[in-house]
């Protein structure tokens, strides 16, 4: 397969390319990007897997597209032949559900991702992520990936699984505030070595 289309469009996030998807910012403003995202992050499947809670209206997605989904390698996962949004991945500092060391945090950020679950059982959590990966380490120059989950959400776990995310260490009773629950969380991490050996 050829090399993936890339190309800087604002700030530090790129366009990515897979076989079947485009990886692109979220369109601030755009009435129609905004009710796909309602439509899918309304789902009560959706959000509080990831400790964040669904959407209640259309005014709600736009104010998490302006705040939330237009940082910098926060991406919309976009299926290349409908140009319509089926999820968001991105990467981001370390949070402190990783808790990470001073030597953990260097040169390393933690990618997060959810898809509609019309698209669930597709492969394209997988194919977004490997491609969002190869851009961490080879372009950002990377060392590490953290993620986590919660130890119950196997759906999640298979993902890293296929990723090469391996389990440092779990924490107990993690308190999620945006959903006011607590999540025992399954913390993982592949290292660039680890990374260039699976390839």
């Amino acid at each position: 397969m050829p090399s993936p289309a890339r190309g800087r469009v604002s700030g530090m996030t790129e366009v990515l390319a897979t076989e079947r998807l485009t990886l692109r910012p979220w369109k601030v403003g755009d009435a129609d990007e905004t009710r796909v995202l309602f439509s899918l992050a309304s789902n009560p499947h959706i959000g509080p897997r990831a400790g964040w809670p669904a959407h209640r209206s259309v005014e709600d997605s736009a104010a998490i597209i302006r705040g939330v989904l237009s940082t910098d390698e926060t991406y919309a996962v976009v299926l290349s032949a409908t140009g319509e949004p089926v999820g968001s991945i991105g990467l981001k500092p370390l949070s402190g559900i990783i808790a990470p060391s001073a030597e953990e945090n260097r040169g390393a950020l933690e990618i997060g991702y959810w898809i509609g679950e019309p698209y669930w059982g597709r492969g394209l959590v997988p194919e977004a992520a490997r491609e969002l990966m190869r851009y961490g380490f080879e372009d950002l120059g990377l060392e590490a990936i953290w993620g986590t989950h919660d130890v119950n959400n196997k759906q999640s776990s298979r993902v890293m699984d296929k990723l090469g995310l391996r389990i440092v260490r779990t924490r107990d009773h993690v308190y999620f505030p945006l959903i006011d629950e607590y999540h025992d969380e399954a913390i993982r991490r592949i290292t660039r070595a680890q990374w260039e050996h699976e390839r």
